[in-house]
């Protein structure tokens, strides 16, 4: 998994690489900008980090932004945190995200295609979609909406979601959202914070086959949300809106062309959350412009997305993959909405969406592709997936199994696939390294570094690594960094949360190598590193060997730090149905980590649980189960409004204090 991995997996041929936009705009930038005409993609990247400003000034005239008022100059202040992007500029980022519709010859085809659990694919034009943003923003402004106001859903992955957003950033206000999933309590720890003044809500939501009623929770939020001056009711289950509710229909209801504010290049575009395992969520705000020039860069250049494209990720509007997801119609690209259960009614659901959607870009998480693996579903042969060009993964690593199982399924019905692992952080919004669709992929790996972002691998004395494991940090600001948290005053809580290890460098809190070919291997998270006998692991290298045998579903790993100077390294396993752990199945997870991994990092006990918690977003939860098995009460461990299951982690309370 490192530069001793030399055969690729795959290789783009001729034909992609010369029409990939990214070769082009080298091109274009080579003549335009001095960009490295040859050297291919380490030669641009290079120049993108060592010419900073004039990669970003490309940026924007490879994409045409639009600038009201036009900036001074690309990089003020390039201190971090604090970096000033293109101070002067004003602009609208929905501007740019319902651009395409102005073309008349698009107007009539589909900006966004929808899909509950029936699976049947539902358009909504570019015409459409411009007309209905254009009625809802000038039904905010009516109801005394301003720059700077929160406006929040409590909505599930549907259209209405789309366009409460984009009119919302047309008229300069702030957007905020939950999946209805979120329990009251999750949604207020995250929306009291902010103090939203409309909030767009569903009566329910349908997962799984059945539905969902939230009308008491709505009633709840209501409640607690004072700021409120309006509630708007969108009924998915068909009830009528409660009294003082404004109606959907009646706001979107006129034929109203968009009104766009034009705004500062820093001024707040939406505010999203930190997972919150061990207290209030980070209140995460980022910029118009910032998020605009990003998104770009990382849906153009690095998907390779355009007008020709159907862009479908399965998410929820609680994951920042869903602000990407809809950041894919600034590349003039058909959106995909999926809202259901990823595995409903059995678990090829989402390929069978991106069969009828014609996907040409299908993301998932890995743990759905390890799932269909596990499920011995076969995507290529029993869909019809013959326009789908890149297959993505993030949320956690892609482990070796899953690169393998995505291109044989693929090579063996209908061609080799492009598979991009991508990692990125809620934090920017965005990927510190993934996609390159000019570039081979090797298994296990990360392609490499994003354009503009200078990520590398650090020792604790901060110096660079190659081909050894350190920490992720990037040197050098990025656009969609956060322009601050909320309330966050003197800027303490976002200093600490990634400049305390070293001073003006980003650390994102993941374990990362970066290869002497210039790829990237992700560990899994440094505040839960397993550190025994000196030699550190990610957890993540712990579940993808571990998780290959068939009788195991999901595995946690956590090491414990003793108050006697010794180390506890429990693996926690949920086993699959029917299987039974007995000394034979311990003997063979403990022999597969001894040889395939590392014999320091054999746990000493193999446990049985129920299941595996969660947060609300998906990803594992190790600090707040380390520190209960620390013996701290679970009240001060973890934020229970942001774990999917609570009383799973009474289990791992109650060990906790058994040991102590």
């Amino acid at each position: 998994m490192s530069s001793s991995n030399p055969s690729p997996l795959w290789k783009p041929d001729q034909q992609r690489i010369a029409g990939a936009q990214i070769t082009r705009f080298q091109a274009w930038a080579a003549e335009h900008h001095g960009a490295p005409a040859s050297g291919g993609y380490e030669a641009l990247h290079r120049w993108s980090v060592d010419e900073l400003d004039t990669f970003w000034k490309a940026v924007t005239e490879w994409f045409d932004v639009r600038f009201s008022t036009p900036y001074t100059r690309v990089l003020g202040d390039r201190s971090m945190p604090g970096a000033e992007w293109f101070p002067g500029a004003t602009l609208n980022y929905a501007e740019h995200a319902l651009r395409a519709g102005e073309d008349p010859e698009r107007a009539d085809t589909p900006a966004v295609l929808h899909a509950d659990e029936s699976h049947e694919p539902t358009p909504v034009t570019w015409a459409e979609l411009r007309r209905q943003v254009g009625s809802l923003a000038a039904e905010l402004r009516g109801l005394g909406v301003r720059p700077g106001d929160r406006v929040s859903g409590y909505l599930p992955n549907v259209p209405e979601a789309v366009v409460a957003f984009l009119a919302t950033a047309s008229v300069g206000a702030v957007w905020t959202s939950c999946a209805p999933d979120f329990g009251a309590r999750s949604v207020l720890d995250r929306f009291q914070q902010v103090e939203p003044v409309v909030l767009f809500t569903v009566d329910g939501y349908r997962y799984g086959g059945k539905e969902h009623d939230r009308r008491d929770t709505v009633a709840e939020l209501r409640g607690e949300l004072p700021t409120l001056r309006a509630v708007v009711h969108i009924p998915l289950l068909g009830t009528t809106a409660p009294e003082g509710a404004l109606e959907w229909s009646a706001l979107t209801a006129a034929d109203t062309a968009p009104v766009f504010e034009a705004v500062p290049f820093d001024h707040p575009l939406w505010v999203l959350y930190s997972s919150g395992t061990t207290g209030l969520p980070k209140a995460i705000v980022q910029s118009q412009g910032g998020i605009l020039v990003e998104h770009l860069k990382q849906a153009g250049l690095h998907c390779d997305l355009g007008p020709d494209d159907r862009f479908f990720w399965y998410t929820s509007t609680g994951w920042m993959m869903w602000n990407f997801l809809v950041s894919g119609l600034l590349t003039g690209s058909t959106i995909v909405l999926y809202d259901g259960s990823p595995g409903y009614p059995d678990t090829a659901a989402q390929w069978r969406v991106a069969e009828r959607t014609g996907a040409t870009l299908f993301g998932t998480s890995a743990a759905y592709v390890m799932a269909c693996r596990k499920a011995e579903v076969h995507p290529a042969r029993d869909f019809d997936l013959s326009r789908v060009q890149c297959v993505a993964t993030t949320g956690s690593p892609l482990p070796p199994d899953g690169f393998r199982w995505l291109h044989d399924e693929f090579a063996d019905a209908s061609g080799e696939v492009w598979i991009a692992s991508v990692s990125g952080g809620t934090d920017v919004c965005s990927c510190f390294a993934g996609a390159v669709p000019t570039l081979p992929v090797h298994i296990g790996e990360l392609q490499a570094p994003c354009l503009g972002t200078d990520l590398q691998s650090w020792d604790p004395q901060g110096k660079p690594l190659i081909d050894g494991v350190g920490e992720l940090v990037v040197t050098n600001p990025m656009p969609s960094m956060p322009i601050r948290f909320w309330n966050d005053p003197d800027g303490s809580r976002y200093h600490n949360s990634y400049f305390d290890t070293y001073p003006g460098v980003w650390r994102h809190g993941d374990w990362i190598t970066v290869t002497a070919r210039g790829s990237v291997v992700i560990h899994g998270r440094s505040d839960s590193t397993l550190n025994r006998q000196g030699v550190r692991m990610g957890s993540a290298d712990i579940y993808e060997a571990v998780e290959r045998l068939p009788e195991i579903r999901e595995s946690l790993v956590i090491g414990v730090e003793q108050p006697d100077g010794g180390y506890w390294m429990p693996l926690f396993i949920h086993l699959a149905p029917g299987a039974v752990l007995d000394d034979g199945l311990r003997d063979r997870i403990k022999r597969t980590i001894r040889e395939q991994l590392s014999p320091r990092h054999v746990p000493d006990e193999v446990i049985e649980v129920p299941a595996v918690p969660h947060t609300l977003t998906g990803k594992r939860i190790e600090v707040p189960v380390k520190r209960l098995l620390q013996g701290t009460p679970l009240d001060k461990a973890v934020n229970a409004g942001s774990v999917d299951n609570i009383e799973l982690l009474h289990f791992y309370e109650r060990l906790g204090r058994e040991r102590a």
